[in-house]
């Protein structure tokens, strides 16, 4: 097989959560270049529009399903609209996350449960569903989790994030115990650790401690709006096919240090 047919998404169908802006729309734009058909997650119809139209504007095929993944609910009528429109899901890329800023001990339980709910149970019961779905019958299938390099590493200074951290270490967790269990029914699991992003959830420190983040990374910047697309082309295609349970860290080097 060539390089290339490695790399080539033709034929096969990407559903991404939170993939209406930001790293995920960024990641939805990687996947249709490479020929995936695109469904795409959001709680906000008016983003999702927005969103359709950009990524039809590429000349992506896309479809749209406005979802709230905190209601676990509606996790199985989410997937059953999926398949009725899009067909059998190839790759699945639990993006949708949330963060909640505030020190430990004043952390309230609400936000707590949010961002766990959002960032390791939705992706989780998704995943859960989609699998039983397609994936095991099919015999193979791909997922790849967002978690992030919070995973590996405490709270710095001014960031109070123990929510998000806390749960994108389990997010990488998750990935390895299902890549384990899941191995032999031909799915693969993943996830991509990025570090610091414009998106709205981290807009707000980098407005904040920009100067700082990129002076501790080796390579002296933050990521860009096309920095996460080779990555999750690799771990969405063929041309990872004998890689499961790792995390890829993207980070301009920053958890070096």
């Amino acid at each position: 097989m060539s390089v290339k047919a490695l790399f080539d998404l033709t034929g096969r169908t990407a559903l991404i959560t939170g993939g209406s802006r930001g790293l995920g729309l960024q990641m939805a734009e990687a996947l249709g270049e490479m020929g995936a058909r695109l469904a795409i997650t959001a709680r906000k119809s008016d983003e999702l529009a927005e969103a359709k139209a950009h990524l039809q504007g590429l000349g992506y095929q896309v479809e749209t399903f406005t979802n709230d993944l905190q209601k676990f609910d509606t996790i199985p009528a989410l997937v059953e609209d999926v398949l009725a429109r899009c067909g059998d899901i190839d790759i699945l890329v639990n993006n949708a996350g949330a963060t909640w800023g505030a020190k430990a001990e004043e952390y309230p339980d609400e936000a707590w449960n949010k961002v766990m709910n959002l960032n390791v149970s939705a992706p989780f019961f998704l995943t859960r569903e989609v699998a039983r779905r397609v994936m095991i019958p099919k015999g193979r299938g791909n997922v790849i989790i967002t978690a992030s390099v919070a995973a590996f590493k405490g709270t710095p200074p001014g960031m109070n994030t123990v929510a998000y951290n806390t749960s994108k270490a389990a997010a990488v967790h998750l990935a390895r115990t299902l890549a384990s269990e899941w191995g032999h029914y031909g799915i693969r699991v993943n996830s991509i650790c990025p570090g610091f992003f414009p998106s709205k959830l981290a807009n707000g420190l980098i407005d904040k401690l920009g100067d700082q983040l990129i002076a501790r990374a080796p390579l002296r910047r933050i990521g860009g709006e096309e920095d996460l697309k080779g990555a999750v082309v690799y771990l969405a295609s063929d041309a990872s096919r004998h890689m499961t349970g790792q995390a890829l860290v993207l980070d301009g080097g920053a958890s070096l240090l």
